[in-house]
């Protein structure tokens, strides 16, 4: 698997940006299945990624630093501003409003959902 980096192109599209990542999709394609070009919640993330054939769990784990996390997951952050959704795969962080990073964004709470790779 890998991973083609998406920038949200709103503050509001952080959701709509790594659906898109995971499903190699654009974030135009998204918001157009969603009929939502804002905020997306927990359910339809997790409905999308099962409509498309991706698997990811029902469980929310909390993660302390990057060891904490499996291979590849949705993650939930309480960043200073608001939060927000992530993505991690394979020692990566892939956000869509900080970038490509090495280590979680500035967070007080991190959640994930682990995501069977396609």
């Amino acid at each position: 698997m890998e991973i083609r980096y998406i920038h949200e192109p709103t503050d509001l599209q952080c959701g709509q940006a790594v659906l898109a990542m995971v499903l190699d999709k654009t974030v135009d394609e998204i918001v157009k299945y969603l009929c939502n070009d804002r905020e997306t919640t927990l359910k339809e993330m997790k409905n999308t990624l099962r409509n498309f054939g991706v698997s990811i769990s029902d469980e929310k784990c909390s993660a302390a630093d990057k060891n904490d996390l499996p291979m590849l997951c949705l993650l939930s952050l309480e960043t200073p501003r608001c939060w927000h959704w992530s993505l991690y795969y394979n020692g990566t962080f892939y956000d869509p409003e900080h970038g490509i990073m090495n280590d979680f964004p500035k967070s007080n709470r991190r959640y994930y959902w682990e995501i069977t790779p396609i």
